[in-house]
């Protein structure tokens, strides 16, 4: 079997413009892969029959931008016309949408081949993909290791190697944090740059659609293609349309860089840290000035994320009432009955604690006490952040506290799950772009990630700045061979 998904996107794209290799033939290649790591549970459906009848529709055509004829995996919360999309939930489980999300559309104008919807967190509440009603996927890297969350499925296909590029989502983390856990790159785009259109909302003003490849410039490519305003998303952005490749392979020398002493605390594992320290090292002799500093509220970012995203999420999945699709309880007395057999017998444990905490939040007079303060402290968060960019060009970090750990550590400590993610949540309350860049390795050769936050709309620097460093850095990010 020919490896061609081994390539770079722009090889792949040279290959398909000389007629030497075909769509249906990097389709083949991709469902063999995933045949053949199957028991890492990524995907939850394969799109198969759809993707070769595609795949061989492409044959003949003009190969018109370095995306056409591409394998993409798509996280099985955003919809896909006439292809099962679950949430990773039992409510959900036999859901088939009649029209595809915004993001799907742009993909499919370009040509790109959608072979399956990749496991999650149930409604992506969640930072191990543990919470899916379909089981847990593994890390690539270490099968007895968590992938991270909410976007593990999609985590887990990229850095396996089984498709080049997948959509995730992040709400509060989870782009950025299995990326980390997983060695690759992922970015969340600043809030508003990608449609939200046919994404399962879980927190709506938190919630963001964005790109998890293996490298940077494949990321900006990918993000040139699912960026934009949309008329059906009234959070969207008229921000103009750009190419976030333009900046890539030039120097970073003169930029000034802020490290929170918030991100370097005792929080953090002391072999994460000492990578930090290597990569500060690395960007002075670069030319590049990092000067410790503080955010102001950051600390209390978990505690807002909790109030903000749960409240969001009762009112959110108030909709799935066993009325007008998904799971539905049998023989229920009454109206009544029906809605609460349907919820109890549809969510997993996790969505109901947080539909249930989400809806005292915002009952009565907490809505003031709890909603309305958490948005106001939100607001002075993201003008700290505003007032830092005024000296900083970027702001970096590790992106999680620790590395991938054992998928059989309990799940009974609900905090767990917001503390895995307490270096990233910042990113979204603020709005503002996160991206993850691979760095290097613990002692067990687990992957670890750098952060690196921008100003609003600043993702083109940004790439610039993580590629620079990829390059620098020349990681080898393959786990095949790795036990």
């Amino acid at each position: 079997m020919n490896n061609y998904l081994d390539l770079s996107i722009l090889e792949l794209h040279t290959l398909l413009k000389e007629g030497k290799v075909t769509p249906l033939q990097l389709v083949l290649e991709a469902f063999d892969r995933i045949e053949n790591e199957k028991d890492l549970n990524a995907f939850i459906t394969l799109n198969k029959e759809e993707a070769l009848k595609e795949a061989k529709a492409l044959e003949g055509k003009e190969v018109d931008n370095p995306l056409f004829g591409i394998p993409i995996a798509v996280k099985d919360n955003i919809l896909t016309n006439d292809l099962r999309t679950t949430c990773a939930s039992k409510i959900l489980e036999n859901f088939i949408p009649i029209y595809d999300a915004t993001v799907v559309q742009k993909l499919k104008e370009k040509h790109m081949i959608i072979v399956g919807k990749t496991n999650m967190d149930e409604f992506a509440m969640g930072s191990t993909s543990r919470t899916s009603y379909f089981g847990a996927p593994k890390n690539p890297w270490n099968k007895t290791k968590i992938t991270g969350g909410s976007s593990g499925g999609s985590a887990a296909t990229i850095a396996a190697r089984l498709v080049p590029l997948a959509l995730g989502t992040d709400t509060g983390g989870s782009i950025r944090q299995p990326a980390s856990y997983c060695g690759l790159v992922g970015m969340k785009p600043t809030y508003g740059r990608v449609s939200r259109y046919g994404l399962v909302a879980f927190g709506s003003s938190l919630d963001q659609i964005g790109p998890m490849t293996r490298n940077v410039m494949e990321n900006a490519l990918l993000l040139n293609v699912i960026q934009g305003q949309d008329d059906h998303d009234l959070t969207s952005s008229y921000h103009e349309l750009e190419d976030y490749t333009r900046l890539i392979g030039k120097d970073i020398k003169g930029m000034k860089v802020g490290l929170p002493n918030y991100f370097m605390s005792d929080i953090v594992d002391s072999s994460i840290k000492q990578k930090i320290e290597d990569l500060v090292a690395l960007l002075e002799t670069h030319g590049v000035t990092v000067e410790r500093m503080d955010i102001d509220y950051i600390e209390n970012a978990v505690t807002l994320y909790q109030i903000i995203a749960m409240g969001e999420a009762s009112s959110n999945l108030a909709r799935f009432d066993g009325v007008r699709y998904g799971y539905r309880a049998e023989n229920p007395e009454n109206v009544e009955d029906l809605y609460l057999r349907t919820r109890e017998e549809g969510f997993g444990d996790e969505v109901k604690r947080r539909i249930m905490v989400g809806s005292y939040l915002l009952s009565g007079e907490n809505a003031k006490i709890y909603y309305d303060k958490a948005l106001s402290i939100r607001d002075d968060m993201k003008k700290s952040f505003e007032k830092a960019f005024e000296k900083y060009d970027f702001i970096i970090g590790p992106t999680t506290c620790s590395v991938a750990y054992d998928l059989s550590e309990s799940t009974d400590d609900p905090m767990r799950s917001f503390l895995d993610d307490v270096l990233v949540i910042p990113v979204n309350m603020a709005g503002l772009p996160g991206l993850n860049l691979p760095i290097g390795f613990n002692d067990e050769h687990m992957p670890i990630g750098l952060h690196i936050i921008g100003r609003a709309f600043d993702e083109a620097r940004m790439y610039q700045f993580a590629s620079y460093l990829e390059q620098t850095l020349k990681l080898e990010l393959d786990p095949k061979g790795v036990k």
